[in-house]
């Protein structure tokens, strides 16, 4: 995701109003993912074994850039968890500094890889 004003990036680091951001997304999609099924209708509960989002800050152009990965012990693929990992994680970044910057925007949500399933390995070109 992108920040409008690089002074953003301050209050990134020197801690936003409502705490820890970083922390803060990386929980929430996490928790974000657990909870794909009651938020995306068809997808079913899956019994997740893995889940990880690495949030990690940009300088030029400034913003953060999210990593999510997922896994499960299931013979299908967990996409829609690590997408919606991402998605909420980087709405968390927007809510938790919006006061700072309110034209952030969220740019690239997608698959960049996944294993397993009926596809098989799929990756980005």
């Amino acid at each position: 995701m992108r920040f409008s004003d690089p002074a953003t990036l301050a209050v990134l680091r020197h801690g936003s109003p409502k705490g820890d951001v970083l922390a803060a997304a990386r929980l929430a999609g996490i928790m974000g993912a657990k909870h794909t099924p009651e938020l995306i209708p068809l997808c079913h509960p899956l019994p997740l074994t893995h889940l990880d989002v690495q949030v990690t800050v940009e300088e030029s152009p400034p913003g953060v850039h999210i990593v999510s990965s997922a896994r499960c012990a299931g013979s299908t693929g967990v996409e829609m968890e690590a997408l919606t990992a991402a998605t909420v994680a980087s709405l968390t970044v927007i809510d938790m500094l919006k006061s700072a910057d309110p034209w952030m925007t969220i740019e690239s949500v997608r698959l960049l890889s996944k294993s397993g399933g009926r596809s098989g390995d799929v990756h980005r070109p």
